[in-house]
């Protein structure tokens, strides 16, 4: 197995701007560029613009492209049969854990657009190839009708335009006629003469929008968003406690295979009226019994939470911080953890290990910033 670190199309763009790259999910990605509290800072008060080509997207489309998705996916796909909609979901195996979440817009007739994450690009890809195979004999065969599933992954780049500002820079590289897209929509637009998909969506709390376009545009892209000076180039840094600050779950650091979407708090991610789904009867299950644990939010006091940090109750270890960080919005420490759910109700006072000592903590329930421009009607 190649163990090389992969570079998105923009990656010399990061260098020639002197970022500060690290390693993610197998690409070498911007941590920050003038500094974490700074572009934070933009994003809610400006605009930011991301790069996260390093995310998995795949086509699936076909005549039963919407069968065999519903049958994947949590959520109920029937809500977004308005050509250009999306959905947040997750993808669950036969015992509720959950295997990834991800958006799925609406993009043509039976066609859907999934956005996964990097790091479970294959797991994804894999396991609806394999479900698709299965209900064609299992022999991997391409048949007539059958599903296709393309990984656009390679071919495919990225942006995040995020903040306040985002949608008035938008608009002034937006070709003539072009309607910006309702929240959670996408469609087809032009940028600067270029070809791309405008999604209304994020990850940070704040109004803006994800660009997808062909990796070879992706540079041309990026440079043209930061002719405007409204526009800050933003890393993984900022985008980690933008998106903990709204309570946004990061795989890997809130939930995995070994959690399932009621203990992780996105019940609302399970279509309630779905007869069928893989981890259906597992989740409905844990819903009618109740969760042994649960994630919640918590505001910390004199100090910077990490994930794995000891969360005690009474000097006893009752549950290990998931996401931490420092919030500029609300000048203190933040955090997930998960918590029997004895000890999970909003209000109830806890402590935190943090390097040799323990400070105070309060449960709260998430978001953590309850006003930004996503707020706004």
């Amino acid at each position: 197995m190649s163990t090389e670190t992969l570079r998105t199309p923009l990656y010399e763009e990061h260098i020639a701007l002197g970022a500060r790259m690290a390693q993610f999910a197998g690409f070498s990605m911007p941590v920050q560029y003038s500094g974490i509290i700074e572009e934070h800072g933009a994003v809610r008060s400006c605009a930011g613009v991301f790069d996260v080509c390093h995310m998995a997207q795949f086509r699936v489309f076909g005549f039963d492209a919407f069968d065999l998705l519903s049958e994947l996916l949590t959520n109920d796909l029937s809500a977004i049969s308005a050509l250009g909609a999306a959905q947040y979901t997750l993808v669950c195996d036969e015992d509720g854990g959950i295997i990834d979440d991800v958006i799925v817009y609406h993009t043509g007739d039976l066609e859907y657009l999934i956005i996964a994450n990097a790091a479970n690009r294959k797991t994804v890809y894999d396991w609806l190839v394999s479900h698709r195979d299965a209900k064609h004999g299992g022999d991997g065969q391409a048949r007539e009708g059958m599903v296709e599933i393309a990984d656009e992954s390679d071919r495919t780049g990225l942006i995040a335009l995020q903040g306040p500002r985002a949608l008035d820079v938008l608009a002034q590289v937006a070709s003539d006629g072009f309607e910006l897209p309702p929240r959670f929509h996408i469609a087809e637009a032009r940028l600067e003469s270029l070809p791309v998909l405008v999604a209304r969506t994020g990850y940070t709390g704040e109004d803006g929008v994800e660009i997808v376009c062909h990796a070879s545009h992706a540079a041309a892209l990026w440079r043209v968003l930061l002719s405007f000076p409204e526009v800050t180039p933003c890393g993984l840094g900022a985008r980690d406690v933008l998106r903990l600050e709204m309570g946004y779950h990061l795989y890997g650091s809130d939930m995995d295979r070994g959690v399932d979407p009621i203990s992780a708090g996105l019940g609302w991610t399970v279509g309630r009226k779905k007869e069928r789904f893989i981890g259906k009867e597992a989740i409905d299950r844990i819903r009618a019994e109740g969760p042994s644990r649960k994630l919640v939010g918590l505001v910390v006091n004199g100090g910077i939470p990490r994930p794995g940090y000891g969360v005690l109750r009474s000097g006893v270890e009752v549950g290990k911080v998931a996401s931490g960080t420092y919030s500029p919005t609300l000048a203190t420490g933040i955090a997930t953890a998960y918590l029997p759910v004895s000890h999970g109700n909003p209000g109830t006072e806890v402590e935190v290990a943090i390097r040799g000592r323990v400070v105070g903590a309060v449960v709260v329930r998430p978001p953590f910033v309850k006003h930004t421009s996503l707020s706004l009607p």
